[in-house]
């Protein structure tokens, strides 16, 4: 009975440690491809949301494109002009990219 079983492991080829094994290499294989560059990109994003000064021409979450007034570091908050004479107030988080001149002309 022994042999039966032993016959049949030797049949299926490979080792025991192929699974787990393939399944280290595709956890890296999505890890380098998927979640690093994303986690490039927040630290990046959070870099500019630091760094917003009055001035700044940005584009919020929402798409909105605007001038920023003014920061309130304490709220954690930025006041954009979205128009002339329009002063919306938006969380800092929101906030997630500078805009260059020509594409607000567009």
């Amino acid at each position: 009975m022994n042999t039966m079983f032993l016959a049949a492991k030797a049949a299926q080829g490979g080792s025991d440690y192929s699974i787990p094994i393939m399944m280290v290499a595709i956890f890296a294989i999505m890890w380098f491809f998927m979640i690093r560059p994303q986690q490039k990109k927040q630290k990046e994003i959070r870099k500019f949301q630091n760094s917003i000064e009055a001035g700044t021409k940005i584009v919020t979450s929402g798409g909105i494109y605007g001038t920023v007034r003014s920061v309130d570091l304490e709220k954690g908050t930025v006041n954009v002009e979205i128009a002339k004479g329009v002063v919306v107030s938006v969380d800092k988080s929101c906030v997630f990219a500078a805009v260059a001149d020509t594409q607000l002309a567009k």
